[in-house]
């Protein structure tokens, strides 16, 4: 099944529905299941201001659970627009430096997180 890494906390902001695209300087077709594998990296600067939005400790280095994406949107002044709407602290300029908004759908959070090695674009793991 395909996985795409991402830093904490963005991983378990995407897990707990608090953020519904991922941003990507690069453009995919993929439609479908993707398991999210949480990396080792952290985002420093993130994860102090989102705190209110997180728990106490962060998964590092596994697979949290499987989503969907449904689509891959450009980003565009209007699209920056809605998201910094729904949630300003989430969507910030920063996130929009990126070309494309991955949307995630039907997320499903594992009981048990799946201890794995992340890699850089999508990759495949064998559940």
């Amino acid at each position: 099944m395909k996985a795409l890494t991402i830093k904490q906390p963005w991983a378990t902001l995407i897990m707990q529905k608090d953020k519904r695209f991922e941003f990507r300087s690069w453009k995919t077709n993929y439609r479908g299941d993707v398991l999210i594998h949480a990396g080792k990296g952290i985002d420093k600067e993130a994860l102090e201001r989102l705190k209110k939005y997180l728990p106490d400790e962060l998964p590092l280095g596994k697979i949290l659970g499987k989503v969907t994406i449904t689509d891959c949107v450009p980003m565009s002044d209007e699209f920056a627009k809605m998201l910094a709407n729904e949630n300003n602290d989430i969507y910030t300029s920063h996130s929009f430096s990126n070309n494309y908004g991955f949307k995630i759908e039907n997320v499903e959070v594992f009981d048990t997180p799946i201890e794995a090695k992340g890699q850089l674009g999508f990759w495949n793991y064998d559940m």
